[in-house]
């Protein structure tokens, strides 16, 4: 293993004690569990195919037990789990699965015979009724009724009760809360700490779709005793709704009375599950290598469709959430990670080796996994397995599982066993990790991934990473820090390869690493663990650190290339794997972040930059359309970036196309397009049109607005996402 060359001489081994740690967090445990399961007690599972098997089997599947897979076949996990929380979907929960068992009181009520699959009344007819309801807004009274939510909402707690093992296994009394507003989706998982205090049933999307009130809700719950958490998922599938920067659900303003309740109810967002990963995107952070994982973008329910990706995925989120308190005074966006499953088998499939489908008969066997179906907007073909939630806790119980939860010491896997730990401080020795106690001293010095790394005068940050392998798949590559920033509205981000395997070095021009290599066949489905580590560590400073500016950190470790589930399905058929998907993974785990807040003092010695609302007191004025048209049509725009000090030269053509020719002197390239006047995700060219006062330019379906200001004799111009800065000087405009 080798570090970074980027690593610079740390500070004194002075320890500070930043933050108050008793002896119990040095006693900290990695305990691996799911925190989004389905059973055919989701009204969704029932209909594809899972008709048997309830939140019992899925608890048993968990602790090791052989169960049935709604196919038939018996199918085992290989490492039982430590925790879990059954999330079955609260609209409707139970209903149609009870009322089809004749041993259920359920199937007793006169509203059942709506409910039970006969001849003339098929499952897809029952699932089209009771979506109707839900879609129309008008829930159906009798399903609805306390005596009966109450009812189904009671077996469900005693189960979790009759499966929590303190000290063996941990079962978790949850739901989702699973609102859909024009297929667009805004899930919550929602976590109980103690069974013996939850309500008497759910709140559910039927009671309202809006989060907010789901917030408001679980503010009671907690008022009453009762603790409760919410973790968001499929932000990718959200259509650019669940992270949103100027208006709440209602179209209200955000302001912080609403980002306070979102993060007292909301600490934890999930970055990988089956429907694909919600870290990042390519288009979003095209200077990131590694950022084509598990992409998956689709409106739920529609074929052939695509989401907006602002506002979707959760590292923009963190950027976002840094320039809105830095503008605003709060941040919405202080959230940890886990992954999970999503899941509607009851059953889970977390190997890549041993997959055997997500959603019931849809995707049971190889052949249809492979066949390229789309089902529900969804294109089984780029489905996944179960990622994992990972929380650093003092003991297997609810207590401590939860309250690790809340404090966000919990990280993401893809569905491997990496154990991955992060701790941030300002005097952190560079032989730290010789010590077998390391972690005692990380705890006393720092804090601990999802913390908040309290400001230090003239000090610059060390972090400390860890990582093992899981035992039974792939060794590891390396390990990253991502970092993200703001600086004057705008955001910024970077990636910083800190441990790695073999002996590669970066390239002194790019900075990058060169890949591990793979050892993959994939005519055979085979890897050798020749080339990675077994355990990679370092202690890294932040060489471009600056104290006035709001950041983040956390930290990516990657495996080696293994084979993909598609990549095994295809050897079992005896066919090439498919082309449209990647023929090889790299599996990884994704740390809660850490985040650093510059003190008043710091942020007064900063430049302070240009705001519209600087320019309008001056006395600057903003261009109408007609006064645009003029100005842009058929021209060409030198600009500097104030932030960056970037020039570049962006072309408005006569036919509503804008093309970047030149950036500092050169062809403009992806890794540079986000910070100029109308961001290129895709690329330097876009349509434009000019309306209500902007320059609007719409990319993977968000429009950015630019307003074009006259100061004095200079053109300055600001962009609607950077929260109202002016940061564009027109240096000249060329016929």
């Amino acid at each position: 293993m080798r570090r970074s060359n980027r690593v610079i001489p740390l500070l004194s081994s002075t320890i500070l004690a930043v933050a108050a740690t008793g002896a119990s967090a040095q006693e900290r445990h990695a305990y691996f569990g799911q925190t989004h399961q389905h059973t055919s007690w989701s009204l969704d599972a029932y209909i594809i195919g899972n008709t048997v098997t309830g939140p019992e089997e899925a608890y048993q599947y968990s602790m090791g037990q052989t169960i049935k897979h709604p196919a038939g076949f018996d199918v085992k996990i290989k490492t039982p789990l430590d925790f879990q929380g059954v999330t079955d979907h609260s609209e409707y929960v139970g209903v149609v699965r009870l009322a089809n068992d004749p041993t259920s009181p359920i199937s007793k009520l006169p509203i059942a015979a709506k409910l039970k699959v006969t001849k003339d009344n098929s499952a897809m007819n029952i699932f089209q009724f009771l979506a109707g309801s839900i879609a129309s807004g008008k829930p159906l009274s009798e399903l609805i009724k306390p005596e009966l939510t109450g009812s189904i909402w009671k077996q469900n707690v005693a189960i979790a009760d009759k499966y929590n093992k303190p000290g063996q296994f941990t079962a978790f009394c949850s739901y989702e809360w699973t609102s859909m507003p024009n297929n667009q989706n805004m899930h919550r998982n929602v976590f109980f700490k103690d069974c013996a205090k939850v309500p008497a049933a759910p709140f559910s999307a039927l009671d309202s779709d809006h989060p907010e009130d789901l917030w408001t809700w679980m503010d009671g719950q907690r008022k009453a005793g009762n603790e409760v958490l919410a973790i968001s998922h499929n932000a990718n599938l959200s259509n650019g709704i669940m992270f949103p920067t100027d208006v709440d659900s209602k179209g209200n303003p955000l302001d912080a009375v609403w980002a306070q309740q979102r993060m007292t109810n909301e600490p934890l967002t999930e970055l990988k599950q089956v429907k694909g990963a919600s870290e990042t995107h390519p288009d979003l952070s095209p200077n990131d290598e590694f950022a084509n994982f598990e992409i998956m973008n689709y409106l739920i329910g529609i074929d052939n469709s695509s989401g907006k990706l602002h506002g979707s995925y959760a590292r923009e989120a963190y950027e976002n959430g840094l320039a809105m308190q830095a503008t605003r005074g709060y941040n919405p966006y202080k959230f940890g990670v886990v992954g999970a499953g999503d899941s509607h088998n009851t059953v889970t499939a977390y190997s890549q080796s041993n997959f055997f489908g997500d959603h019931g008969l849809v995707d049971a066997t190889p052949a249809s996994r492979l066949a390229g179906k789309v089902a529900s907007g969804m294109n089984v073909l780029e489905t996944g397995t179960s990622g994992l939630t990972v929380v650093w806790a003092e003991q297997n119980s609810r207590d401590s599982i939860f309250n690790a939860m809340q404090r966000k010491e919990v990280y993401a896997t893809s569905g491997v066993r990496i154990q991955a730990r992060m701790f941030g401080g300002w005097d952190y020795d560079r032989g730290l990790l010789a010590n077998a106690d390391w972690a005692k001293t990380a705890y006393a010095g720092g804090v601990p991934m999802g913390g908040d790394l309290p400001a230090a005068d003239d000090k610059v940050p060390s972090f400390i990473v860890s990582a093992v392998k899981d035992p039974d798949d792939g060794n590891l590559d390396r390990i990253q820090i991502v970092k993200g920033w703001t600086k004057q509205g705008q955001i910024f981000e970077k990636i910083f390869d800190v441990a790695w395997a073999g002996n590669r070095q970066p390239d002194p021009v790019t900075g990058k690493l060169p890949p591990i290599g793979s050892t993959v066949d994939i005519t055979k489905a085979t890897y050798t663990n020749d080339i990675g580590a077994v355990e990679l560590k370092a202690v890294w400073t932040d060489p471009e650190f600056d104290p006035s500016l709001h950041a983040f950190y956390y930290s990516r470790v990657l495996q080696i290339p293994t084979p993909r589930w598609s990549t095994y399905d295809a050897v079992k058929l005896g066919i090439l794997p498919p082309s449209s998907v990647a023929a090889t993974v790299q599996e990884r785990a994704w740390t809660s972040p850490i985040w650093y807040t510059p003190t008043p003092a710091a942020v007064a010695k900063a430049e302070r930059g240009l705001t519209v609302e600087d320019l309008t007191k001056a006395g600057a004025v903003a261009l109408t359309n007609d006064q645009l048209k003029e100005l842009v049509v058929g021209k060409t725009f030198k600009v500097r970036n104030r932030v960056t000090n970037q020039n570049f030269d962006v072309l408005f053509g006569e036919h509503g196309q804008r093309v970047i020719t030149e950036l500092n002197g050169g062809p403009s390239n992806p890794d540079d397009v986000l910070q100029i006047m109308h961001p290129s995700t895709s690329g330097s060219t876009a349509d434009y049109e000019i309306k209500d006062g902007h320059i609007v330019t719409t990319i993977d379906g968000s429009p950015f607005e630019l307003t074009v200001y006259t100061s004095g004799d200079k053109y300055v111009a600001a962009r609607s996402n950077e929260f109202g800065y002016a940061n564009y000087e027109v240096q000249a405009v060329i016929q």
